[in-house]
């Protein structure tokens, strides 16, 4: 075989683990970013040393040993992303004012393309997209670094405790004690939007609703929003800290300090293990629309809990693969 060819070969395997890498980078970061450089590092660094591994462990374990490495040490900075609901309380409508917070404060949606790997067992890939859930990831963000590992690799990728002891360089027991910890912390800290719906396809009910919902926020047709959303929705806007909880103060909302959205276009795509938009609002400048946030949206119980809407478009429209700008015949 030539070196070439070889070195063709390496790359084939390792990119062929970027996906399921970057979700795991993902849910240990909570940055959409921040994990494709993880992922980036780890396969340069297993690139660079790929002739020091010998075959002891697989292919697999030894990625995400250095994986787990490189993303510990971007965790060693301390810093803890968080969705608007994680920080405040509910602001009243009458209160609502857009402050925004840097970017490294909050956490990232992210596509589900680049984080859930095609697998044929309807159970595993449904635990996959309920661990990539925004309530999820946020829950796991309270977690000590190792412990978030520990979590990560026992409950959603089914590592067996000797794996994980061997990857973390420490004991059966420590992993076991790590792991019991990690759940106790996780149940104090997930909500309900950590358990809702997550069929996958959409069954016709979910599939209607979101149709409605379409119907209604691009007719901003506000008595026809408020039926599809749960009493107790909430909105969140980063990169402000603003959220909303409640149809009247949703609508509201919309209606007063959201209003330059009426007229607005809504492109499916999904994010997150959980349908999404793309969220164009009308040009005012011209003519089409222009991007103006991705909506990842919660589901449970036949309404809708959550209307999450990242705004920073330069940033998400391209990472989800968006167009720049929607013309009046193609909405």
């Amino acid at each position: 075989m030539s070196d070439l060819t070889a070195t063709a070969d390496i790359d084939t395997r390792l990119e062929g683990h970027r996906v399921e890498l970057t979700g795991y980078c993902y849910r240990m970061l909570g940055s959409a970013f921040e994990a494709e450089d993880a992922v980036q590092d780890t396969l340069v660094r297993a690139w660079r040393n790929f002739e020091k591994f010998e075959g002891r462990s697989s292919l697999r374990s030894w990625l995400y040993r250095i994986a787990t490495n490189v993303c510990l040490d971007m965790l060693n900075a301390g810093n803890k992303r968080a969705r608007p609901v994680d920080l405040t309380g509910p602001t009243p409508l009458a209160q609502a004012a857009l402050n925004p917070l840097p970017e490294n404060t909050w956490l990232e949606p992210m596509p589900d393309g680049r984080i859930l790997p095609s697998v044929a067992d309807p159970a595993e890939a449904a635990v996959a997209r309920e661990s990539v859930r925004l309530a999820f990831v946020a829950a796991l963000q309270h977690l000590p670094p190792k412990q978030r590992a520990v979590l990560i690799l026992r409950e959603v990728l089914a590592w067996k405790a000797s794996e994980v002891a061997e990857l973390l360089d420490t004991s059966v027991a420590s992993v076991n004690s790590a792991l019991q910890r990690a759940r106790a912390t996780l149940t104090d800290h997930q909500d309900d939007a950590a358990t809702a719906d997550a069929a996958d396809p959409l069954d016709e009910e979910q599939r209607g609703l979101l149709e409605r919902y379409v119907a209604a926020f691009e007719g901003y047709d506000m008595k026809a929003l408020t039926a599809l959303l749960h009493e107790d929705a909430v909105m969140t806007m980063p990169p402000f800290d603003l959220w909303l909880q409640g149809h009247d103060d949703i609508t509201g909302f919309m209606t007063s300090i959201g209003a330059a959205c009426e007229g607005s276009r809504l492109v499916a795509t999904s994010a997150n293990g959980t349908p999404a938009f793309a969220h164009y609002k009308p040009n005012p400048d011209g003519p089409g629309f222009v991007p103006w946030a991705v909506q990842v949206i919660d589901i449970s119980d036949g309404a809708i809990t959550g209307m999450h809407c990242f705004l920073d478009t330069p940033r998400w429209f391209p990472l989800f693969g968006l167009f720049e700008h929607l013309d009046t015949d193609a909405a």
